[in-house]
């Protein structure tokens, strides 16, 4: 393992008297958290105490020594599977956990993972959970996914002597100016210190990592893991699923809206509405980015007297229906490939981030977005380089309505749009998982 440069003892004397509050803080705050957590519906009814850092009863523990990637939610889960595929497909016998914190990365990515991988829920960041976590699974090697800068997690890792990395780094603007101020900055300085390896997603997440002094010998370049995700084959049952809503729908024009968050969906349905205007037989995929804003968007379609359905009720859709809701997970990248036409939402409001748009340019989609994508503008910029036409991003409401007018009435256009998208991602995709796996094992492998 390659040891990273240790801060300047001041720098290190403030960390680790800030490191000792926020431990303090944590062990008194985590039974208040969880139980927040448990009555908001936030945690699993019966593995919650998972979060505790307690071994679910049914995983005994495997030899060592062994791999634990850890992830926050459900795009940062799928971003680490292929890499965990990966890895298990290296080294057979190399035991290898899983951990998220969310209910729907767990609803998802439990079935996505290859035979004889862990799951977990992650323990909550407090000494006492991931003590007895790291204590219990004894990890070799801990890979962070994205933005998972724990302290207590970092600190006691690595004390212990096992190698932390950060997989797909990114620091929004709004952490790294909460990191920046006097009271965060010797913390995450020290944290950063710990790592043998951070491989950011783009050159500006790494300028940012630079600034709060992370050691210039860590940081290396493999690509961003986003685009893994949708570079993976689709098997027989989503073949099947696919050709079945085909049928379903009745060859009738369709575009989809992906991820969409409260307050979207009121510019997407006025959109859709201007669109039926001119294509009569239009119909509307709605995929809100949280299933329990179905309700709420159900109620507002009722409001405008729109026909529509719910995917989990399996209603026919009628010649008369006008949007398909999608209310279940893990199927957006089997939906993509029934559309030409997506729409990434998370990117039309104020405040509002983005969402990873390779998989729909991977099903060969038109791919058009918001205004509002924040760390994924890399991306956009990554594509555009290759062909201008694999993204479209429009400023707001009205350019969505000509752009979809446009791509809908025009053959040539959605075709051109369809495939630049397609070859960008091909491009952008090709052998990435293989450069991240490398940087692991050159950095942070030490067993």
């Amino acid at each position: 393992m390659h040891p990273a440069r240790a801060p300047a003892p001041a720098a290190a004397r403030g960390g680790l008297a800030l490191y000792e509050l926020y431990r303090a803080a944590s062990r008194a705050a985590a039974p208040a958290v969880l139980l927040w957590r448990r009555l908001q519906g936030l945690e699993h009814p019966t593995r919650w105490p998972e979060r505790l850092g307690r071994p679910s009863a049914a995983r005994p523990r495997p030899g060592s020594p062994l791999v634990w990637f850890h992830a926050v939610s459900l795009g940062e889960g799928m971003a680490a599977l292929p890499v965990v595929r990966h890895c298990a497909r290296l080294h057979p016998g190399l035991p290898v956990l899983l951990t998220t914190t969310t209910l729907s990365s767990f609803e998802v990515i439990k079935d996505l993972l290859p035979d004889g991988v862990i799951y977990q829920f992650a323990p909550l960041d407090c000494p006492d959970a991931i003590d007895s976590f790291i204590g219990y699974w004894k990890p070799s090697l801990v890979l962070l996914m994205e933005s998972e800068l724990w302290p207590n997690l970092i600190m006691s890792a690595t004390a212990k002597g096992i190698a932390v990395a950060l997989l797909n780094a990114r620091m929004s603007l709004k952490s790294f100016n909460r990191w920046s101020v006097p009271l965060g900055l010797p913390l995450v300085t020290l944290m950063l210190s710990k790592l043998s390896l951070v491989a950011p997603l783009s050159t500006i997440q790494a300028v940012r990592f630079q600034l709060l002094h992370t050691p210039p010998g860590i940081i290396h370049f493999a690509g961003d893991l986003k685009y893994a995700v949708g570079d993976v084959n689709v098997g027989e049952n989503e073949v099947n699923k696919i050709n079945d809503l085909r049928q379903h729908f009745s060859n009738r024009p369709l575009w989809m809206a992906a991820s969409i968050h409260r307050g979207e969906e009121q510019v997407i349905l006025r959109v859709h509405e201007e669109l039926i205007k001119m294509y009569p037989t239009l119909l509307l995929i709605l995929v809100p980015r949280h299933p329990q804003d179905c309700k709420k968007f159900s109620l507002a379609l009722k409001k405008q007297e729109v026909n529509f359905v719910l995917r989990s009720t399996k209603e026919v859709v009628s010649s008369g229906t006008r949007v398909y809701m999608v209310d279940t997970l893990g199927e957006l990248r089997m939906l993509y490939r029934v559309t030409s036409v997506a729409v990434i939402g998370g990117s039309f409001l104020p405040g509002l981030a983005g969402h990873n748009i390779s998989e729909a340019a991977a099903a060969g989609c038109a791919v058009v977005t918001g205004p509002h994508v924040g760390h994924f503008y890399h991306m956009l910029l990554d594509m555009w380089q290759i062909n201008p036409l694999a993204v479209k991003q429009v400023a707001g409401e009205f350019e969505l309505l000509q752009t979809l007018k446009e791509l809908l009435g025009d053959a040539e256009t959605l075709g051109a749009c369809q495939r630049a998208a397609k070859d960008a991602f091909s491009i952008m995709s090709h052998g990435v998982v293989n450069r991240v796996w490398n940087l692991v094992c050159r950095f942070a492998i030490d067993f």
